[in-house]
């Protein structure tokens, strides 16, 4: 059936913790990781639509900060939502007759797992336009030969991650790891510190693997602050201004900074903003979860 439509808001990801173990052939040469995840409240939106038999597949994006996407040489077949939608078809038997449309609002190479949302968009909505009803445990495995964080992408919420990040155990919000962290002020609203400059997730391991970490609770951010040195002055504005965790998220660039209420979320951004520290930024809750609207069908 033809014009039949579902999207999905999917929001970015963070590393509330991460900590990088040793490299393994067996998986590409990537790290062992032990991460909790956190869904953060600024959303891409996928919208899918089923086409006619034999019409095919096509993408469009639309958002400010495309990044790399919006040159003229990137190659929209290997788009993660594009890929998602692939493996998805393959999966189930199916032909990719689909128009994707992506408003993007998560920046690009920013270490917010933009990229992975969108696949997970995709999967979650392919999931009620084509009436497959699969389970988590059904669409994980097919995420995580897409991404490492992209099994997290499709529940949100909080998460422990292992393996190389695709092992993905979600955690109650109750659970005392949960506990633990919002005692150590991984709670309340979050700003997130974006930029127009990328941080290739390759490049920053290597730095890694040169300079390891710097006792941080993300083992990645000394190597993601060396290459971008804005983010590390964005963690220290956001500290003084009385942020109670402030961290580079991910492989970086971005910067999430936890406030307790609104004079430290009003002086953390005028922090930023008289120090021009950042180049975007967002106020958002954590933790969250995909949204998905069926109203088109």
């Amino acid at each position: 059936m033809s014009g039949t439509i579902v999207s999905v808001d999917c929001p970015a990801k963070t590393n509330l913790t991460l900590h990088v173990g040793a490299r393994h052939e067996e998986w590409g040469g990537r790290h062992a990781l032990d991460t909790m995840y956190c869904a953060v409240g600024v959303y891409d939106t996928v919208t899918l639509e089923q086409r006619r038999a034999g019409e095919g597949c096509s993408l469009e994006l639309s958002g400010q900060y495309l990044g790399d996407l919006a040159a003229s040489s990137s190659d929209m077949l290997r788009n993660h939502a594009m890929l998602a939608l692939f493996a998805m078809a393959k999966a189930c038997g199916r032909e990719p007759d689909v128009a994707v449309t992506i408003e993007k609002r998560i920046p690009v190479g920013a270490g917010l797992g933009g990229g992975s949302a969108d696949a997970a968009g995709t999967m979650l909505a392919l999931n009620e336009l084509w009436d497959l009803h699969w389970p988590l445990e059904r669409l994980a495995p097919i995420a995580a030969t897409l991404g490492a964080d992209m099994p997290f992408c499709l529940v949100g919420g909080y998460a422990h991650g292992g393996g190389y990040g695709e092992v993905v155990t979600p955690v109650p919000a109750d659970d005392q790891r949960i506990a633990r962290l919002r005692a150590d002020g991984y709670s309340g609203r979050v700003l997130v510190g974006a930029y127009r400059a990328q941080l290739s997730t390759p490049e920053v391991y290597a730095a890694f693997d040169v300079l390891g970490g710097d006792g941080a609770p993300n083992d990645l951010q000394a190597a993601a602050v060396s290459l971008h040195p804005r983010s590390g002055a964005a963690i220290g504005l956001a500290k003084g201004a009385g942020a109670t965790q402030a961290f580079v998220s991910g492989s970086g660039p971005s910067v999430c900074a936890f406030v307790p209420d609104d004079a430290t979320a009003r002086a953390v951004e005028e922090a930023w903003t008289r120090m021009d520290a950042v180049d975007r930024l967002f106020v958002a809750h954590a933790p969250v979860t995909p949204i998905i609207d069926t109203s088109g069908r």
